[in-house]
């Protein structure tokens, strides 16, 4: 003969339950919040300019050009408010020529040969430093 089964007791909510709903709520309203509620930044990008890893100048969004030498070569940047572009480079490969107009916080033009690096930083950087591939 079977044994009949054995009905699994009712759970109700105690007030621990209530308290624990009520913790997790607060928390992500607080983690929402903060979003909402955090002091505005300036927007303002600047471009960083490194030699051999050392950074050798910053340079305001204005109309401005600079040119750069290292490792025997030459590399011409031009700054304006849309952006920042290196119009020449007497490296063979003109890689950081054909990157165009970086204009974005993160974004860097390399000339390896000349070992110069351009990078934009500033506020409107969304604080991530991860490259996606």
């Amino acid at each position: 003969m079977a044994t009949p089964m054995k009905k699994s007791p009712e759970r109700t909510p105690t007030k621990y339950d209530a308290l624990v709903a009520a913790a997790v709520l607060l928390l992500a309203v607080a983690l929402g919040a903060r979003y909402w509620f955090a002091p505005a930044q300036d927007a303002a990008l600047t471009a960083v300019v490194s030699i051999d890893g050392v950074e050798v100048e910053r340079l305001a969004f204005d109309d401005t050009e600079r040119e750069y030498q290292n490792n025997g070569y030459t590399v011409h940047v031009t700054v304006t408010p849309d952006g920042v572009r290196v119009d020449h480079a007497d490296c063979p490969t003109q890689d950081c020529v054909h990157t165009g107009t970086i204009s974005r916080a993160g974004q860097s033009i390399v000339c390896l040969p000349a070992r110069v690096a351009i990078t934009l930083a500033g506020a409107a950087d969304a604080g991530y430093d991860v490259i996606a591939g």
